[in-house]
């Protein structure tokens, strides 16, 4: 499902969305709760880290994230410096928690990643940890692996150091209280500063063909006591702050990489079958593609608020389809980058949320400080990538689920209505078949019509069933 969600949410009082939750948990065998040996293991730890001796608490780091949110894995601080600019990103430092081969870190194996579902979180590490002792929350003392960015004038990366720091948020911020303050022109001026260098990154990227999908993006919300899904718009401030995330994991590849040791996140370039299948749909939905001009160039150009538009951006997530982790101790992997990035890059800012984060930070710290990478790191390094598609496999897993779940739920008083829909995607060979994205509630649903699906234009569907107890909405073409 192209939509990107957002699911982070107050819990469900609903008994339907609750027991269905807990079938879900139960079917895919989801642990609901971490064995007493490793809450104990994340309470001992707690309660006994060592900060470091390097003290930057001199840096006005603040955090930014969704409202609400306890799990704080990144806090940031931008400069000019003379034409340039220098960042500073403090990671959340779970390795300082964590000993490997403890319960802590057998548990993390297991799950390799947090799983998010309808206002219910299955973190990777113990919440006494992830909303605790490791989180950047503000005003408290905290080690960080501190990232130190320098960018010339134009945004492009000219150093990049990483080293273990003691480190102390200042504020925690969110997206709508940040982006309102923008707007109103009362923003702290490092968010002009986030903005120079969010919108140098991204015009960069833009100049070596890498891909950014303007999707729409689902929100639920319970609004008294009921469920409504819709679709939001995201803030500037939110790509700005990407951007900065997104520098980070290519300044981790890069020192990887010339350390010949790590892991990176890879992604191929798309087969030529997939451009001429996105060039055959731009022709079905009338889009001017001129001849010469590259796939990223045109997709740059796609407009989310048109419905042709929408459904060709849902095509275009055909090239960013065969993800993957390799790891490396000695020669590069032979396809070594992240094609959508134009880059070589790594995950290694979400240690809280993902195992693999950990093992490249680890790998970043000792190639930085001309030490050798810690065994229990290279030990593990081979198998990560087969272990991060595997939790990447049960999260998608669990996510669709819940999402079946709560749309089931919020359509189920509204059987035999009629919606306005668009058909964004057809199956290949069967026009009958496809995908289509109503706008209210914000749903997208496969559909199996009598006629040609018209890709790319307006229909009116009608709902015929929504079962929560079996997950399942079904439309019919009006």
């Amino acid at each position: 499902m192209p939509i990107t969600r957002r699911l982070r949410i107050t819990a469900p009082t609903n008994p339907v969305l609750v027991n269905g939750l807990a079938s879900i948990r139960q079917a895919m065998h989801v642990p609901d709760a971490f064995p007493p040996e490793v809450e104990a293991a994340a309470r001992d730890a707690a309660t006994n880290v060592k900060l470091p001796d390097l003290d930057r608490t001199d840096i006005p780091l603040l955090t930014i994230d969704p409202p609400g949110s306890m799990d704080l894995d990144q806090a940031m601080w931008l400069e000019r410096t003379g034409s340039g600019y220098r960042v500073y990103y403090a990671i959340a430092d779970v390795a300082s928690f964590v000993t490997p081969g403890g319960p802590i870190d057998l548990e993390a194996q297991r799950r390799g990643e947090t799983l998010y579902g309808i206002g219910h979180v299955i973190p990777l590490y113990p919440t006494t940890l992830s909303e605790g002792a490791t989180s950047l929350l503000p005003r408290q003392l905290r080690p960080a692996l501190l990232w130190t960015i320098d960018l010339a004038a134009d945004g492009s990366m000219t150093q990049a150091n990483v080293q273990r720091a003691r480190v102390q948020s200042r504020q925690q911020c969110d997206y709508d209280s940040v982006q309102a303050a923008i707007d109103a022109g009362t923003a702290d001026p490092v968010w002009a500063i986030l903005k120079e260098v969010g919108e140098l990154r991204r015009v960069r990227a833009q100049k070596l063909g890498a891909i950014s999908l303007p999707l729409p993006e689902q929100e639920a919300t319970q609004v008294d006591g009921h469920w409504t899904l819709a679709y939001r718009a995201r803030h500037p401030v939110e790509d700005w702050n990407e951007q900065i995330s997104l520098l980070t994991g290519m300044a981790a590849a890069s020192i990887m990489a010339k350390g010949k040791v790590g892991i990176l996140r890879t992604l191929p370039q798309p087969d030529p079958q997939s451009i001429a299948y996105l060039h055959q749909t731009a022709a079905n939905l009338k889009l001017d593609w001129p001849a010469g001009r590259a796939y990223p160039a045109f997709i740059d150009t796609l407009d989310p608020s048109d419905p042709a538009q929408v459904a060709m951006l849902v095509a275009c997530t055909r090239v960013l389809r065969g993800a993957g982790y390799a790891a490396f101790h000695g020669d590069l992997p032979a396809q070594p980058e992240q094609s959508a990035l134009a880059a070589e890059y790594t995950h290694a800012t979400a240690p809280m949320r993902r195992l693999v984060d950990r093992y490249s930070g680890e790998t970043c710290l000792a190639l930085c400080a001309g030490q050798p990478v810690p065994d229990w790191v290279l030990e593990k390094l081979d198998g990560l990538p087969e272990t991060m598609r595997a939790s990447g496999r049960v999260a998608g897993q669990f996510e669709h689920a819940t999402i079946e779940l709560l749309e089931a739920v919020v359509l189920s008083t509204r059987v035999g209505e009629n919606f306005p829909a668009i058909v964004t995607s057809r199956e290949d060979g069967d026009e009958r078949d496809g995908t289509v994205m109503i706008h209210d509630p914000a749903i997208e649903t496969r559909i199996r019509a009598e006629r040609e699906l018209p890709l790319g234009q307006s229909v009116t569907l009608k709902l015929d069933d929504a079962d929560p107890a079996r997950r399942k909405v079904r439309f019919e073409l009006a």
